[in-house]
């Protein structure tokens, strides 16, 4: 009976997995439009990519794993901040949509903040990050944060130096207040090659269903490139803080990115595995009164497929 009860097991899994399979290939499949040149380039470009069942197997691992770190979140209390931050076209996109794929919004959530307005920009600086920041029981990843100053805003001269020098005096002591009040601070930094970006700008520019992620805000990071380079350097100096340590991710494979990040982020969290008690669902109760009406068909979407 155990055996049979084993058999049956790894086939509802091995068909779960195909199924996951398919919604994650969908996901995935982010160049349909796409000439074949261009795909024959990025191939050549890459040669030693993750194999893709390699690749979705890890990912639906790593994915269960994140749903015991939510559940613990749940459980204890625990607030847990992640920033994401990198070059235009780095990946942290794909590596966010990743992590909150298959956990609940209402406990994981994702900010990503437009421009400041004239108000914010009269404000503390760190202000219009503060509401944002995680309560009890919460995942909140910034899909970039406060971190633009060191950034954008000071290649761009969006900030003066005055404001960027403030900037670094006071975010140390920021984050060492977010720390002190509980919460768990990841900061990472994914990296990919000039040349990578130059390929993936081309890919944007070239296909219709990713134009709309190219801005001229990224056009012009490409020509700023060495000073983004510069100002990363300095903001790793002053912001790599032992309460909260910068970590780098490799990301000119996409798919590596990816599974590297999720299994760092897993260590980095102290969470166990909460026991939850037997779901059995129960009965449902008939009312022999109750006639189910006939809706009328205008209603109804169409059947098209």
């Amino acid at each position: 009976m155990t055996r049979e009860f084993e058999t049956a097991s790894l086939e509802w899994l091995e068909a779960e997995l195909q199924d996951t399979l398919d919604e994650d290939i969908e996901i995935e499949f982010s160049e349909p439009m796409l000439s074949m040149e261009i795909r024959k380039v990025y191939r050549e470009q890459h040669p030693e990519m993750l194999d893709r069942q390699v690749y979705f197997r890890n990912l639906l691992r790593l994915q269960a794993e994140l749903i015991k770190v939510q559940d613990w979140v749940q459980h204890t209390g625990a607030k847990v901040c992640i920033l994401m931050e990198g070059r235009d076209s780095a990946g942290k996109g794909g590596v966010i949509k990743r992590i909150t794929q298959r956990l609940d919004p209402r406990v994981a959530r994702v900010v990503a903040l437009p421009a400041p307005n004239r108000r914010e920009q009269s404000q503390w600086y760190f202000q219009r990050y503060v509401p944002h920041l995680p309560a009890g029981g919460e995942i909140v990843l910034f899909d970039r944060s406060w971190y633009n100053r060191a950034g954008v805003e000071r290649v761009m001269g969006f900030a003066s130096e005055d404001q960027v020098e403030q900037f670094f005096q006071d975010v140390p002591e920021f984050e060492r207040m977010l720390v002190r009040s509980g919460i768990i601070l990841l900061k990472y930094w994914f990296s990919i090659t000039d040349e990578e970006q130059q390929l993936r700008f081309l890919m944007r520019i070239h296909d219709p269903m990713k134009q709309w992620k190219l801005s001229p805000m990224d056009l012009e990071s490409r020509i700023r490139w060495e000073q983004y380079t510069k100002a990363k350097e300095a903001m790793f100096k002053r912001t790599n803080i032992p309460e909260a340590p910068w970590y780098i991710v490799e990301g000119n494979d996409k798919k590596r990115e990816r599974l590297n990040c999720i299994e760092h982020l897993l260590t980095r969290i102290p969470y166990e595995e909460v026991q939850h008690e037997k779901v059995e669902l129960p009965d449902r109760k008939y009312n022999p009164d109750y006639e189910r009406q006939v809706l009328p068909d205008e209603l109804y979407v169409p059947k098209i497929y």
